[in-house]
């Protein structure tokens, strides 16, 4: 049994993205509460921001709030209260604690605002960092995202100690991404040797840098990696010096702790090309897992009449078919992928006399909208099907997707994309004219096909998710948890489709480094257009066009989803490797 486990993450608080859904996931898990006598999340808020607070204390959330200063609540031990009270005063920072319940359990949160957090405590992490690890802080001071969480670091362990009082062992400290490292480096600096430390890479952000800025993508990097590692070359040998990357600076630093976790194959890999030594260490494979709720036909068809209700009130027809994309609105993602492939089902569709939705809900802003936009821009001009970007509505490159949907909506003839930028999916949160009865899962629930066709995608949560529910899920060679549906026995299945974008043009040397690194837009556009149109046909193909055939996608899906569920996770991946640790 593990006494106590520390996640220092930005996600402790409220699930945003990725790492909420692992921990969502991890710590609502029978397995992991049976292994773990305690677990507490640890990272940051910012205590004047209205929304932020709004979605923390949202009873979806199923936060308790147990101490915050500021609201004048203390419901803990005065000995606690009084620690939590002078850690605040020394480092000029707000504390916020209580607990979340994540499935049928409660645990810790532990939140520390350091907006204006004392500066001598953080310069002396700093020092620290200089004299242990050689990291020269200085270089990335002009940097608000580095700065924003060492500030926080130091007065979260503080804070973290003064909740404990005394450490009981084994303990684990495992910092999730680069943003938990500061936190982990605080508690080497004021806790030394009470915990095995432990880099949870749900990420490399090196290898995302490279693979988003240059033009190749995915099929230039992963190309180049393969050739790169069978010559013995490493990262920076192939791609040159990211020293001046403070997250790549980071990363030099965490593949060194006690353990090393990575959600996927590639990540594994990635981090063995960024530092070779770790090919002599052990690297353990941590995969996400996915639902695997069992689904009946009956379930599921309600929740696809209700998007169909969606698309009726949107765009004036019913579809034959419901597809989905749920993802943040980042490169990665490459969405532009989507419409690839379904400029060919808009034709192949209209061949059958069939039509579809295609449903993307995405949003640079991670929070969304507020609803009382939502509802004015619907009534002005008609959101979510029209936009503008006047007025708070598309911001960043959410204007340069929404040009591409509005040019293909204007030539296809039997299908529509709705372009969704807000967090969440509920009339509350998307306006009057989605269905009273609509949830979040309707849409998880009632997709026939969800996209997930990413150049960067370490394991990809969100895209393998609706699989237990019947749906068809086409996944990019890039995704990461292509490795755990394999390790499932899940590739034979008709569930799963992998679109691979990996594949060299017939003019480029297989083993020819210089020839794929000088691979750009040309030639990944070619192979993209010849895979979208494979992958289209493909799921036309697969389509389930009767009950019987449904009933079979979705009893397999749920069999795969058994073998790949966040149980197996914690049984036979988590526990193991912090068993090893000890």
């Amino acid at each position: 049994m593990i006494n106590l486990v520390v996640h220092a993450t930005h996600e402790a608080g409220v699930k945003v993205g990725g790492i909420g859904a692992v921990l969502d996931g991890l710590l609502a898990s029978h397995n992991y509460n049976n292994g773990v006598r305690r677990t507490i999340l640890l990272g940051n808020y910012h205590a004047d921001n209205g929304l932020e607070y709004e979605r923390l204390r949202s009873p979806r959330n199923r936060f308790t709030v147990r101490y915050h200063a500021r609201e004048g609540i203390a419901h803990v031990p005065d000995s606690v209260a009084l620690a939590f009270h002078q850690v605040q005063q020394f480092h000029n920072v707000s504390i916020l604690y209580g607990t979340r319940r994540i499935g049928q359990v409660e645990h810790e949160v532990l939140l520390v605002d350091g907006s204006h957090a004392a500066t001598e405590p953080i310069n002396d992490l700093k020092g620290f960092l200089y004299s242990r690890y050689g990291f020269q802080s200085s270089h990335f001071e002009d940097n608000p995202e580095f700065n924003q969480y060492m500030g926080d670091a130091v007065a979260s362990i503080n804070a973290l100690y003064a909740l404990l009082g005394h450490i009981e062992q084994p303990a684990i400290f495992i910092a999730h991404e680069w943003l938990g490292l500061p936190a982990l480096f605080a508690a080497e600096r004021h806790l030394p040797g009470q915990f095995r430390r432990v880099f949870y890479a749900h990420e490399t952000a090196t290898v995302r840098a490279i693979i988003e800025t240059n033009n190749g993508h995915d099929l230039r990097f992963y190309n180049a990696m393969r050739i790169a590692q069978a010559r013995g070359l490493s990262l920076e040998q192939v791609f040159g010096s990211y020293h001046d990357y403070f997250k790549h600076a980071l990363l030099r630093i965490a593949v060194h702790l006690d353990g090393v976790f990575a959600v996927g194959d590639f990540v594994k890999e990635e981090l063995e090309f960024l530092d070779p030594s770790l090919r002599q260490r052990r690297v353990d494979l941590v995969y996400n897992g996915v639902p695997s709720t069992r689904l009946s036909i009956e379930e599921k068809l309600r929740s696809k009449r209700l998007l169909q209700q969606y698309a009726q009130a949107l765009h004036g027809f019913t579809p034959s078919w419901v597809f989905s994309h749920v993802t943040r609105l980042v490169p990665s993602k490459a969405i532009w992928r989507d419409i690839r492939v379904m400029e060919h089902l808009d034709f192949a569709l209209r061949e059958r006399g069939e039509t579809a939705i295609f449903y993307i809900l995405s949003s640079v802003r991670p929070t969304g909208r507020r609803s009382e936009d939502v509802f004015h821009w619907e009534w002005q001009y008609g959101w979510p099907v029209h936009h503008r970007a006047d007025n708070g509505d598309l911001i960043s490159y959410e204007w340069d997707y929404y040009q591409s949907v509005e040019q293909f909506n204007h030539y296809a003839r039997a299908s529509r994309i709705v372009f969704i930028n807000q967090f969440g999916w509920s009339r509350d949160r998307c306006g009057n004219r989605m269905p009273a009865e609509m949830e979040f899962m309707d849409l998880r629930y009632g997709s026939d096909l969800e996209f997930g066709q990413s150049i960067y995608e370490p394991f990809g949560i969100a895209q393998v998710e609706p699989i237990s529910f019947g749906a068809l899920c086409l996944l990019s060679s890039a995704c990461g948890c292509l490795g755990f549906i394999r390790d499932a026995g899940g590739m034979e299945l008709p569930n799963v489709l992998e679109a691979n974008y990996l594949h060299l043009p017939y003019w480029v040397d297989y083993w020819d480094l210089h020839g794929i690194l000088s691979m750009g837009r040309e030639a990944r556009d070619r192979v993209e257009a010849m895979i979208a149109e494979q992958a289209a046909y493909q799921v036309i193909e697969r389509l389930p066009r009767s009950n019987e055939a449904l009933q079979t996608r979705l009893e397999q899906g749920y069999q795969l989803g058994s073998r790949m569920s966040w149980e197996v996770v914690a049984q036979d991946y988590l526990l193991p490797a912090f068993n090893r640790l000890l």
